[in-house]
């Protein structure tokens, strides 16, 4: 069994992860578990750079957390300014025990002008969806993604693309060379 180190306790996120494996190699047994890093960005990233430099730094921290897994994965959501208007949007990074890592960022999201100002307000994007959709704690549930497409698509499924997509040097070693 392969052992992957998700870098967050974020029950969310662990099952994206353990999920993306699973459907890019069914062949294979996986465990997921998540260990708390520090991502070395703000607390709300706010640029895509900001962004993928948190899921860098997980899998970095990671991986000197707990040493003998077989894959380390990085998940940072952030936010950013596009078309004057705030996004929202997920690097997922993965990194193997032979030193690939394999990227993947979710789809964004336009944000509504509320979520927006109470995040320009100093909020988090969870926070500021908690406050806008009456919730508790959505992130670590259905997310901004769920809360604004009413689970059509939840922050799993989201999240879960994004693994497959960054496991494809993975499936295509070949194609990806160290």
């Amino acid at each position: 069994m392969k052992k992957i180190i998700v870098a967050s306790n974020n029950p969310v996120k662990i099952q994206a992860s353990l999920a993306g494996f699973q459907k890019m190699f069914p062949e294979e047994e996986f465990s997921a578990e998540g260990v708390s890093v520090e991502s070395g960005v703000k607390d709300q990233p706010d640029t895509d750079e900001e962004t993928y430099q948190g899921a860098l730094n997980r899998i970095k921290n990671a991986s000197v957390a707990v040493p003998d897994a077989d894959f380390w994965v990085g998940l940072e959501g952030g936010i950013a300014l596009q078309h004057d208007e705030m996004v929202t949007f997920a690097w997922i990074l993965i990194r193997g025990k032979n030193g690939q890592i394999g990227k993947g960022r979710t789809g964004t999201l336009f944000l509504p002008s509320k979520v927006a100002e109470l995040i320009r307000q100093g909020k988090e994007l969870g926070e500021a969806d908690d406050i806008v959709f009456g919730k508790t704690n959505s992130k670590q549930a259905n997310g901004a993604v769920g809360l604004l497409t009413h689970d059509v698509i939840t922050r799993t499924d989201s999240y879960e693309s994004a693994v497959v997509s960054a496991l494809i040097p993975f499936k295509n070693p070949e194609l990806y060379p160290l």
